[in-house]
């Protein structure tokens, strides 16, 4: 098993998709590169940023002690703004496919930026925060193209006399993921996180550092939370989750085989500007109103796919015999190919190998038989119902 992971290490740090071929000198760095270093992280190129692969354990108990306990992440890379004015909802329904005028205050929702094609250009949360903006996180892969989009819809929506305004925010963003990350982080606040359910956040003083933001969700299936935080506090606040036990630094590695186990898209890898939200098996972040209006990016492409079921699928696959990798033809049980893996690596949790990538729709049913090529050699596997590993996030019955 530490070997398969070894090799899934060097392709996550070599993968041409995710821009990891900067020379290391002009990567960027978050606030917390210094402490990175100092507590053994190994660093890698990733879109455009120097960040830590893994740090002095292993891979796999790095894993499993975000399953078991919880660990601390650096998500600076992610890009952060926030969206002003009356026409803030306008603005952002006129790019994404979510019904963001529903969003109650502090409720977030995963959303999709699509193009007229109906391929999605990327994948965001937005938060309609109670002091009047909507807060945006979007892949730090995706900056410059994300930025540019918005920027261009403010611009144009103001020349309409609009009222609307963009501004870039340069927090540090801290994500403590795990099932006893809530008890970790109650510790530092003075907010009853027991009334903070998934995908909503609230503005609170954490461990001492006023005019955080805090947000119940993540990119591993466990409970946990991301934070918002001022770039000079991320040291400080770092530190004192540290100070707790029950909390490690995890790296990459981790983090893609946690979101892989948990059946979430790495953008890039397992959708991009050619897949439809219907393809990519994300229909449900198509508000309702939104497909009756058929007003968002694509939607003549995107709602009839509804309905009349989309030519290809992105399905999870559990498979027998070596590791499978991105890239690795699909194959019916005659042989002929018909599809090829998006991500795939073992799973620490469940010492099975995990997979997900696109199929013909006739074989996207769970529990389909089909097979994988692996180094020129073909592979049983199997459709399977995603999550591969139960997702345990915190929502109020």
């Amino acid at each position: 098993m530490v070997s398969r992971l070894s090799s899934r290490l060097q392709a996550l740090a070599s993968a041409p998709c995710r821009s990891l071929s900067c020379a290391q000198d002009v990567l960027h760095r978050t606030p917390l590169y210094d402490f990175h270093l100092a507590h053994g992280g190994k660093m890698v190129a990733f879109a455009g940023w120097s960040l830590p692969v893994q740090y002095r354990d292993s891979h796999v108990n790095s894993h499993l002690h975000t399953r078991q306990h919880c660990s601390l992440f650096d998500v600076s890379h992610m890009l952060q703004t926030k969206i002003f004015g009356c026409d803030r909802v306008k603005l952002m329904e006129s790019l994404v496919v979510g019904d963001i005028a529903e969003l109650k205050p502090n409720q977030g929702t995963l959303s999709l930026f699509t193009n007229e094609a109906g391929g999605i250009l990327d994948d965001l949360i937005v938060t309609s925060a109670s002091e009047g903006h909507l807060y945006v996180v979007s892949n730090a892969g995706c900056r410059e193209k994300d930025l540019t989009l918005m920027q261009d819809k403010v611009r144009e929506l103001q020349n309409k006399g609009s009222d609307v305004a963009l501004e870039v925010m340069d927090n540090a963003l801290l994500a403590l993921q795990g099932p006893t990350a809530a008890q970790v982080l109650q510790a530092g606040v003075a907010d009853d996180l027991r009334k903070l359910p998934f995908m909503t956040s609230a503005v609170m003083e954490v461990f001492g550092v006023s005019g955080c933001r805090v947000t119940r969700c993540g990119y591993t299936g466990e409970d946990g939370v991301e934070i918002s935080v001022p770039a000079a506090e991320a040291v400080h606040l770092a530190a004192a989750l540290l100070k707790n036990p029950e909390v490690k630094l995890a790296g990459l590695a981790a983090r893609d085989s946690l979101r892989l186990e948990a059946g979430l898209c790495l953008y890039g890898n397992d959708i991009d500007e050619h897949t439809t939200p219907v393809e990519g098996s994300l229909s449900w972040t198509l508000g309702k109103r939104r497909r009756a209006a058929m007003d968002f990016p694509g939607a003549s492409v995107i709602v009839p796919q509804l309905k009349s079921k989309a030519q290809r699928r992105r399905v999870g696959l559990m498979c027998d015999g070596a590791p499978v990798r991105a890239q690795s033809p699909i194959l019916s049980p005659e042989g002929t190919v018909i599809g090829a893996v998006t991500s795939g690596c073992p799973s620490p949790c469940l010492k099975k190998n995990v997979a997900m990538g696109y199929v013909p729709y006739e074989y996207s049913r769970p529990g389909t038989p089909l097979l994988v090529e692996v180094r020129r050699k073909q592979q049983p596997a199997v459709v399977s119902k995603m999550p591969f590993v139960s997702t345990n996030y915190y929502i109020l019955k």
